[in-house]
């Protein structure tokens, strides 16, 4: 490997930690209490995102329904609005990829649940309209974002944007963002399905 290559790297990681810990953590905290609101009222949660910020609402909903189990209780109701292909694709074709995520909302959601956004740019028509029709239904909306917010941050009750400009760092961080969240509502969980913690940091 050259020296100049593992220089990028090196540079690059300390760049994304240094980043990381300027994160609004109380924002994080705030988040996750809203989770587990939901979880103790049987709410569900609602993922959405495109590229590659889709893939991290696919892995987050994977770590809210599985990763959150607690003893033999189950996890959180959470679906990600972009896993069905089929679906999707219908619904971008019948009528307009704008419009999947907020008719997915409207055709599933009820007051009371959760709306939760990945987005580097926040400006992505789906995801704008998609919150705003979480909010016309009367789901609480957290958004994951970067940069200003872009205009999803205006309709968030809660966004924590990623303190970098960098895409891929952003895309990072909002996966470390989770993962924190999952492992430090472990405890609270536990609490909730009446099941000793497990005791782990992570």
């Amino acid at each position: 490997m050259s020296d100049g290559l593992k220089a990028s790297l090196t540079a690059y990681a300390a760049e994304a930690a240094e980043r990381l810990m300027r994160t609004d953590f109380g924002t994080l905290a705030e988040i996750g209490e809203v989770l587990l609101k939901a979880k103790a009222e049987g709410r569900s949660v609602f993922l959405m995102g495109n590229g590659g910020s889709a893939a991290t609402a696919s892995h987050v909903t994977n770590d809210l329904v599985k990763g959150c189990r607690a003893g033999d209780a189950p996890g959180f109701r959470a679906f990600c609005l972009s896993d069905s292909s089929a679906l999707v694709t219908c619904l971008a074709n019948d009528f307009s990829y704008e419009e999947v995520y907020s008719i997915l909302l409207r055709t599933y959601a009820k007051a009371g649940d959760v709306a939760l956004a990945f987005s580097g740019s926040g400006n992505s028509p789906n995801i704008v309209r998609g919150l705003a029709a979480a909010k016309e239904l009367g789901l609480t909306t957290i958004g994951f974002g970067g940069r200003d917010g872009g205009r999803m941050k205006a309709l968030c009750d809660l966004i924590l944007i990623a303190p970098t400009d960098s895409m891929e760092m952003l895309e990072a961080l909002h996966l470390v963002y989770f993962h924190d969240l999952v492992c430090a509502m472990r405890p609270a969980l536990a609490k909730l399905a009446g099941v000793e913690a497990c005791g782990c940091t992570c």
